[in-house]
């Protein structure tokens, strides 16, 4: 189901409801294309959320660079995520104790072709796989960047057991915050 509350924004949950996917609208003609990337109003009407985002961030990735699965346990971060060159495989796990999803993931292609972007909320881990051969991702947040507060979830879990469209015989590349992230039993829930 597609929310249509303004003709410049559609809505649509994913499998779990609090993590949406919008679809901006494009307007494009002979000279090229133009679309509005966030409004706050349009926003608000489309979902019902009323957030202040406090920081935008801008990352270039290279092919099979994997980053994830992050989150903050004080000064939690709504995440309203993009990718303006590129593609990427975006991935959110919730990590709520009393939510119906508790430890299942949705994983969604973003890409500067399709300009979807990806809402996830506080309470869920975030992480995304580089598809292309690089990848430019912004993201705004609605709280400050806190590193010590930030837990890393293993990003190959065999629990939560995300499915990363990696092809065989190609390795992810991680850094070292990512390499050791922790296990499902291991990492501090909401």
């Amino acid at each position: 189901m597609i929310m249509d509350a303004d003709p410049k924004l559609q809505v649509k949950p994913t499998e779990i409801a609090e993590v949406l996917l919008f679809e901006p609208k494009v307007f494009g003609d002979q000279r090229g294309w133009f679309t509005e990337s966030f409004n706050a109003r349009d926003f608000v009407n489309a979902t019902g959320l009323k957030f202040e985002f406090v920081q935008d961030n801008h990352s270039f990735s290279r092919q099979w660079t994997l980053r994830g699965m992050h989150y903050q346990l004080k000064h939690t971060q709504g995440k309203l995520v993009r990718v303006v060159a590129g593609s990427v495989f975006d991935v959110a796990v919730d990590l709520r104790k009393d939510s119906s999803t508790f430890g299942h993931w949705v994983g969604e292609i973003l890409s500067a072709e399709n300009r979807r972007q990806l809402w996830i909320p506080h309470g869920f881990a975030h992480g995304f796989l580089v598809l292309s051969k690089t990848a430019e991702f912004l993201y705004k947040t609605t709280d400050y960047y806190d590193p010590q507060s930030e837990v890393c979830l293993s990003w190959n879990d065999p629990v939560v057991g995300i499915y990363w469209p990696i092809p065989a015989g190609v390795e992810v590349s991680l850094n070292a915050k990512d390499t050791a992230g922790l296990s499902w039993d291991q990492v501090p829930k909401f």
